[in-house]
C-alpha cells in the first residue's frame, strides 16, 4: 500500500496541469497520506473521511487566495458530508455516496459563487473533476458503473461573448482578466517558500504552489510573465519546465469553434480576435509551427514563417508591424541573415520600431523571458538583448555535401553540430553523438539550463538519449525541452 500511495503521491505532484490539476494533486496527496497509514492494506469509512478531511485542508493550504465556488468547494462540503456519514455509522460505500451527493450539490451551486462561471454557463471543471474520482472510489467499493460522459453542448457563443465583456469599461479587473498562465517546477529551500508566495501575491492571482523538501509546483495567473519567472531566481531558486498558456486565446479559439459547430452566420465571425492594444508589441520570425506557438504562449503577437532557407521579405516583416495594436515594435529576426532586412522596417513605418539581433530561436525564447508589453520599445530592447547575449546556441544538422572545416573532414550523411561563434564543432555518423560532442562543448561550468528545440526530424529516442547524456555528465543543468516543429535542424540547443 505504502509504495503505491508514494507514487500516486509524487505522480500527482509532477503530473499537475492547470489550477485544478495542481489543487487536485494536493488533494490526492492528502487522501493518499492517509489511506497509507492502514496497517492492514484495508480502508474503512472512518479513515476514508479522514482521508477527505485532510485532502480538503492540503488543498486550501496550497491556495495563496482560496476562492469558494471553484474545486476547493465541492472537496470541503464532500469531506464534511463524509465526516456526518461515519458519525452516523455509515458504511463505506454509503459514506463515499454521502461525499459524492454533497460534492454534486456544491457543484451545482457553483456558478452562484463564481459570476464568471454563471455567465459562461457553466460549473466548475475542477470540481466535476474531484467528483468523478468520488465515482470512481464508489465503482471499486461497490460495483456502480461510472457514470457516463456529460453530452452538453457547452457554453453557447453568447454566453462565451459574456464572459470575454465582464468589467469591459468599469475599471474594474477579475481574475478572468488576468490573460497568461504560468506554470513550472521550481527548486527553492522551504525556508525561502514564504517569500516567494509573497512575491507572486503581488502580480497575480489563482495562485497555487504545493510540494515540498525543495521541490515545488507553482501555478499563478498574471499579466506580467517576465516577473512571475524572475520571482524565485531574486531567492536562489530555480525554475524549470517553464509552460506559458495564452488565455485570452484559449477563450477565442473557443468562441470560434462555438460559432462554427453552432452555425453563426458568416458574417458575424472574424478571421483572428482582435489583437489587445499594449504599450510594446513583438513580432518574431519563426520556423515551425511548434515555434510559432511558443512564441505566443510567451507574449508574441505576430509570427511570421521564416528561417535560414526561406527568409521573409522587408514588406512582410512591415505588414506584420503595421498589423500590431502598439504604436513601438520589437522584431526578433532569429537569424542573422533576416536581421539587416529587419532593421529596414523602421524606416518604412510611423511606429517605433528596434530590433534585437536575434541568430537564432532559443536566443528568442531567452530574450522573451525579459519582455514587458507595457514598457517602451528602447527599454525591451535592451533588456531582451541583454538576455538574449547570455545563451549560448548551438544546433544540429545533416551535411548535404562533402567538406573540410576546422573540425575534420565532413562526407555527406555526417551529422554536425554547428556552435553560432565557432562554426562546426563536432561530426559524426550519428545525430545522438553529434548532439552529445556539441554539448560537451556548448555547456561549461557556469552554465545551468539547457534549452532543447525539437524539430520535424527529432524522433523521442534521440530525445531521451540527449537528455540521458545531459544527466550523467552535466548533472547540475536543468534541462526545458520545447517542440519546435522546425525543418532541416532535429535539435536546436540554448544554454544559459
Amino acid at each position: 500500500m505504502a509504495p503505491t500511495c508514494q507514487a500516486i503521491s509524487h505522480g500527482s505532484l509532477m503530473g499537475a496541469r492547470g489550477n485544478s490539476g495542481v489543487i487536485l494533486s494536493q488533494i490526492l496527496r492528502g487522501l493518499v497520506s492517509t489511506i497509507s497509514e492502514s496497517t492492514d492494506g484495508k480502508v474503512n469509512a472512518s479513515r476514508m473521511a479522514e482521508a477527505l478531511k485532510r485532502a480538503s485542508a492540503a488543498a486550501y493550504e496550497a491556495v495563496l487566495k482560496p476562492i469558494e465556488g471553484t474545486i476547493l468547494t465541492v472537496v470541503r462540503e464532500s469531506a464534511d458530508a463524509a465526516a456526518v456519514a461515519v458519525s452516523n455509522g455509515a458504511t463505506l460505500s454509503a459514506t463515499l455516496q454521502a461525499a459524492r451527493t454533497a460534492g454534486r450539490d456544491a457543484l451545482a451551486r457553483t456558478p452562484d459563487m463564481l459570476p464568471v462561471l454563471k455567465d459562461a454557463g457553466v460549473v466548475d471543471a475542477g470540481g466535476a473533476g474531484f467528483l468523478l474520482l468520488l465515482d470512481s472510489a464508489i465503482h471499486v467499493a461497490d460495483g456502480e458503473a461510472m457514470p457516463e460522459p456529460d453530452d452538453s453542448d457547452g457554453p453557447s457563443v453568447e454566453q462565451l461573448e459574456a464572459v470575454s465583456l465582464r468589467h469591459s469599461g468599469d475599471g474594474s479587473v477579475d481574475v478572468s482578466e488576468l490573460r497568461y498562465e504560468v506554470m513550472y517546477f521550481l527548486d527553492l529551500e522551504d525556508s525561502r517558500l514564504s517569500e516567494f508566495k509573497k512575491a507572486w501575491g503581488s502580480i497575480g492571482d489563482s495562485i497555487v504552489v504545493v510540494g515540498g523538501e525543495g521541490l515545488y509546483n507553482c501555478h499563478i495567473h498574471t499579466n506580467d510573465i517576465g516577473a512571475a519567472i524572475e520571482a524565485p531566481l531574486l531567492l536562489a531558486g530555480r525554475p524549470r519546465q517553464i509552460r506559458v498558456t495564452d488565455l485570452f486565446e484559449e477563450v477565442a479559439d473557443e468562441h470560434a469553434a462555438r460559432e462554427a459547430a453552432l452555425g453563426a452566420p458568416v458574417q458575424s465571425r472574424t478571421s483572428s480576435p482582435s489583437l489587445p492594444p499594449v504599450t510594446c508589441a513583438v513580432v518574431a520570425v519563426a520556423s515551425g509551427d511548434g515555434l510559432a506557438e511558443l512564441f505566443g504562449q510567451l507574449g508574441v503577437q505576430g509570427v511570421i514563417s521564416g528561417g535560414q532557407t526561406s527568409n521573409p521579405s522587408t514588406a512582410e516583416l512591415l505588414a506584420a508591424v503595421e498589423h500590431m495594436n502598439a504604436r513601438q515594435v520589437i522584431i526578433l529576426p532569429n537569424n542573422k541573415n533576416i536581421i539587416p532586412v529587419a532593421q529596414q522596417v523602421d524606416a518604412l513605418t510611423t511606429k517605433e520600431v528596434r530590433v534585437v539581433a536575434t541568430c537564432s530561436m532559443p536566443e528568442a525564447l531567452a530574450a522573451l523571458v525579459s519582455y514587458d508589453p507595457e514598457a517602451s520599445a528602447e527599454s525591451n530592447a535592451r533588456s531582451m538583448t541583454v538576455a538574449a547575449e547570455s545563451v549560448a546556441t548551438g544546433e544540429i544538422t545533416q551535411a548535404v555535401r562533402d567538406t573540410h572545416t576546422d573540425a575534420g573532414q565532413v562526407t555527406s550523411g555526417d551529422w554536425i553540430g554547428i556552435v553560432r561563434g565557432d562554426g562546426i564543432v563536432a561530426i559524426a555518423g550519428t545525430l545522438v553523438t553529434a548532439a552529445s560532442q556539441l554539448l560537451d562543448h556548448l555547456i561549461d561550468d557556469e552554465r545551468e539550463l539547457l534549452t532543447i528545440v525539437t524539430g520535424t526530424d527529432s524522433t523521442a529516442t534521440h530525445t531521451d538519449h540527449i537528455v540521458a547524456w545531459v544527466s550523467q555528465h552535466r548533472p547540475s543543468v536543468a534541462i526545458e525541452i520545447h517542440s519546435g516543429g522546425q525543418p532541416l535542424y532535429p535539435y536546436l540547443f540554448g544554454v544559459e
